[in-house]
C-alpha cells in the first residue's frame, strides 16, 4: 500500500506527462490500477485528462467512478465541456455516467454556471433523464461556449 501511495506521489508530482500513462492505467483490467490511475489523475487535476475522467464515471466498480467524479469536480469549469459533451451523445443505457454526471453538475450550481447547470440537473433528477437530458446538456453547453441554439 505504501508502495503504491508512494508511486503515485512521484507521478503527481511529475505533473502533466505523467497523464498519459495515467489515462491509459485507467483502462486496465485490474481494479487496484484502475483506482491508482483514477486517485493520481483526480490530484494532478489536468484539464486534458477531463475526457478520461468522463469515461471512468462508467466504470464497473463505485470507487473508480467516484474518483473519477471526485478529478472533475476539482477541474471546476474545464470538466465540464467534456461532461456535458458525454451528456448529449450518451446513449439511454448510461445510467452511471448520468449518475456522476448527477454529482458533478451539483456541485457546480453555487458557482458561475450554475443557472446554465440547473436545466440540466433538473434533467438528470428528471423522470425520463435519458431523453430529456441530452437536448439539457446540448443547451448547457451551448451557452457556456456563447452559442445560441
Amino acid at each position: 500500500m505504501r508502495t503504491r501511495a508512494a508511486a503515485r506521489r512521484a507521478l503527481v508530482e511529475f505533473g502533466s506527462p505523467a497523464r498519459e500513462p495515467l489515462v491509459a492505467a485507467l483502462r486496465s483490467p485490474s481494479h487496484t490500477v484502475r483506482w491508482e490511475a483514477a486517485k493520481a489523475l483526480s490530484e494532478l487535476a489536468d484539464p486534458a485528462s477531463a475526457p478520461a475522467l468522463v469515461q471512468a464515471l462508467t466504470d464497473e466498480r463505485f470507487d473508480v467512478r467516484w474518483l473519477a467524479a471526485m478529478g472533475l469536480i476539482a477541474l471546476q469549469q474545464a470538466g465540464l465541456a467534456p461532461l456535458l459533451e458525454a451528456l448529449e451523445q450518451a446513449s439511454w443505457d448510461k445510467v452511471l455516467l448520468r449518475d456522476g454526471a448527477r454529482h458533478i453538475l451539483r456541485t457546480q450550481l453555487s458557482g458561475p454556471h450554475g443557472s446554465v447547470l440547473a436545466p440540466v440537473v433538473a434533467a438528470l433528477e428528471g423522470t425520463e433523464p435519458a431523453v430529456t437530458v441530452p437536448l439539457a446538456a446540448y443547451r448547457a453547453l451551448a451557452a457556456l461556449r456563447g452559442e445560441s441554439w
